[in-house]
């Protein structure tokens, strides 16, 4: 991209309304408005392309960006240190083991002290249903309270890295890449989408990613099938949720009972695993009582029950049936006879998407980065303006 297209896509960037971004949280996608969402993919394609050409985008000389996983990571935690890199901010990983959380301390306390001089806090906690976002939200709580205090000279930004409701950075990169794909934001209109429940040889795998998907690709003009088999349903809140979304923007979100449904005359797929809710939930109580007999019972039923559905599989046979869709998946997918016996997608159709896929990952860190950028500045076309101006080579 020349220096001037970049110029111009900044000058664009200029009308937008970004107020409900500024020294805000990002933990929901439905919480923004489409302006601001599309401000986001704005921000993350100019910084990918000041990268591009090999210019800084260093926007702060110090600073500190704190990440909490409370669940693995491989993308989306390389993806958050990458960019706060990006920004010039430093990462540190708050270690709950090596903390006084292990002690007791409370998140009002915990959140206040780590952030001194963090400018953003990334967080993923998606194992419990009704914890990972409650969770969050106390510690944007924290923050605010420690900065109107006075306690804290700024105050940093809350990002969700995933919860139990959404993973707003995974979709956003999600849209990104549709966006890329398809050849502009207009383009997505009309454009069908089958989220679709896959077989996975494990069973508890987090709703956020079918849930954030139904909750963000309506809002652009994206017929959504959502397929799954009996019991597989959603939380039936975000359900609402996205259906009355969808229901703004004029478009349609069906449910169907199977993929071969869902599939039919697609543009998109994104088959994914993700557990029962009423099984998360089940989860989430046990854990709580500390009865592990109860859980490993729980788990036995919920294998049991998830094999009946090894059906459920992306082939080349049911990509057969859609409009030589694109494959989506946020990684790692289940392939068969690659990373288990039987999974989420035939090997062949993994394979074909492989280069696609590893695309659509790396638009993550530039979706996170924007976010970080857009809640800390009050004017970020003005700071990319000088980015581009400065032209300061990356490498020195």
């Amino acid at each position: 991209m020349t220096a001037r297209e970049i110029r111009e896509k900044i000058a664009r960037l200029e009308k937008k309304r970004l107020r409900d971004l500024l020294r805000r949280d990002f933990l929901l996608t439905w919480d923004k408005g489409r302006e601001e969402l599309e401000a986001i993919l704005a921000i993350a394609e100019i910084l990918r392309a000041l990268r591009g050409e090999n210019i800084s985008t260093r926007f702060w000389d110090s600073g500190l960006a704190i990440s909490q996983f409370r669940d693995n990571s491989t993308r989306t935690r390389f993806s958050f240190a990458s960019a706060c890199n990006l920004l010039g901010l430093t990462v540190v990983d708050l270690d709950e083991g090596k903390s006084q959380l292990a002690h007791g301390e409370t998140v009002r306390e915990t959140a206040t002290m780590v952030s001194f001089m963090a400018e953003a806090i990334g967080i993923r906690d998606d194992l419990y249903i009704g914890r990972g976002h409650a969770y969050m939200k106390a510690v944007a709580e924290a923050v605010e309270k420690g900065f109107l205090d006075g306690v804290l000279e700024q105050r940093p930004s809350v990002i969700n890295l995933q919860c139990d409701i959404d993973h707003p950075t995974q979709t956003m990169a999600d849209l990104a890449h549709l966006v890329s794909h398809f050849g502009g934001i207009e383009a997505l209109k009309g454009k069908k989408v089958a989220m679709s429940w896959a077989y996975s040889p494990s069973y508890g795998k987090p709703l956020s990613v079918p849930q954030g998907v139904i909750g963000l690709l309506p809002r652009f003009g994206m017929e959504v099938a959502l397929a799954h088999p009996e019991g597989y349903s959603l939380m039936p809140e975000v359900l609402a949720k996205a259906r009355e979304l969808a229901a703004e923007a004029g478009v349609d979100l069906r449910v169907c009972g199977s993929m071969e449904e869902a599939f039919e005359g697609a543009d998109v797929v994104y088959p994914k695993s993700w557990a029962p809710f009423a099984v998360m939930e089940e989860r989430t109580r046990l854990a709580e009582t500390g009865d592990r007999r109860q859980l490993e019972e729980l788990e036995q039923r919920s294998l049991e029950h998830n094999a009946r559905f090894k059906g459920w599989q992306c082939t080349e046979k049911l990509m057969s049936r859609t409009r030589d869709a694109l494959y989506m998946h946020c990684l790692p997918a289940d392939i068969s006879g690659v990373s288990c016996a039987e999974g989420e997608v035939a090997a062949d159709v993994f394979e074909r998407f492989r280069v696609p896929l590893y695309r659509q990952a790396g638009y993550k860190p530039y979706v996170i980065a924007a976010m970080i950028l857009a809640a800390r500045t009050e004017n970020p076309a003005a700071a990319l303006s000088g980015m581009l101006a400065k032209a300061q080579n990356r490498s020195g």
